[in-house]
């Protein structure tokens, strides 16, 4: 059980870095191009998610941030972890949402590159079959299934991104069959039996779990929806030993959780468009409520998850060393 003692430690130094970062920014390593270019590795991905506000709040800066980073770091393919379309997600490829959230926005040249999603629980209020559909519109959406994985090798370094579906694992979606009426539909076991092969085979050097719901996180969300991650979806994640980050969205801040005996990073991955007030919880190192997009950089021996805010500065960084 968590003393006092401890949880006003974790509070004081996120609230600590909050401050430095806003009124200093000297927890930021990266503002300007000479910064990002330290950002760079063999293998270099972007991940987004909980975007679709039709440009308004900070979608918009932060889609166009993207683009200047972007470069700079050159990255190969920019992970999509759901909910890039609020509130009712689409009603079919042609739901003229995909312009107004998405094309429209991510319009810089150097975002014209593959974007690989994942559905969030916004995405199955709608139409979930064109979510995937859409791949055969865009050249550059590339979700071949709910669930997938795709593996980058560069100059010798291997990452392998495993894609999975969250939102038909946690029950409350799967109950509530008027608002989400494809989740129950989905067949988890199957899901969690390729989960399962597919840590089992995988050799890259870094690999990284991505789902939308987060397994560790603050929120005043339902807990269920974390309780069902870990019974599902724990056993199998620390099977092999090979996972180094489990990284979502869903709860629009950053948080970056290690918990006691567990050799996973557990990292939420922040709103590109609007951000929400976090505190510490059991097993922070970091947290942030503000927007941004994070930069993920690899060598065959350092893994760096970089989380930049709407400035542009990286005010948290997650390494993996081997």
């Amino acid at each position: 059980m968590k003393t006092f003692k401890t949880l006003g430690r974790q509070m004081m130094t996120c609230m600590a870095a909050m401050a430095l970062t806003l009124a200093t920014g000297t927890a930021a390593v990266a503002q300007t191009p000479a910064d990002w270019e330290k950002m760079g590795g063999d293998v270099v991905l972007y991940m987004a998610n909980d975007l679709g506000r039709n440009g308004y709040y900070e979608q918009k800066p932060v889609a166009e941030l993207m683009g200047r980073v972007a470069e700079t770091t050159g990255p190969e393919l920019i992970i999509a972890a759901g909910d890039v379309h609020h509130f009712e997600g689409v009603a079919s490829v042609n739901d003229p949402l995909w312009m107004t959230n998405y094309e429209l926005i991510y319009s810089h040249p150097e975002l014209m590159l593959d974007w690989n999603p994942i559905m969030g629980n916004h995405e199955y209020r709608g139409n979930t079959q064109a979510v995937i559909d859409y791949s055969k519109v865009s050249r550059r959406w590339d979700m071949p299934a709910r669930y997938y994985t795709k593996v980058v090798d560069e100059d010798g370094t291997t990452v392998r991104i495993v894609f999975i579906d969250t939102t038909p694992l946690i029950s409350k979606y799967r109950e509530e069959t008027d608002k989400y009426p494809d989740a129950a539909r989905q067949d988890n076991a199957a899901q969690l039996e390729w989960l399962d092969n597919t840590l089992k085979n995988a050799k890259e050097d870094w690999v990284i779990v991505v789902g939308h719901h987060p397994i560790y996180a603050q929120t005043s969300k339902d807990d269920v929806e974390r309780q069902d991650m870990q019974r599902q979806l724990l056993p199998i994640l620390h099977k092999y030993g090979n996972v180094a980050i489990y990284a979502c969205g869903h709860i629009h801040n950053y948080q970056h959780i290690k918990m006691a005996g567990d050799d996973i990073d557990y990292v939420v991955n922040t709103s590109g468009s609007l951000a929400r007030k976090v505190e510490p919880t059991t097993g922070t190192v970091f947290c942030a409520g503000v927007e941004g997009f994070s930069v993920i950089s690899a060598t065959k021996k350092q893994l760096n998850m970089y989380m930049l805010d709407k400035t542009g500065k990286a005010i948290h960084t997650v390494t993996k060393n081997k």
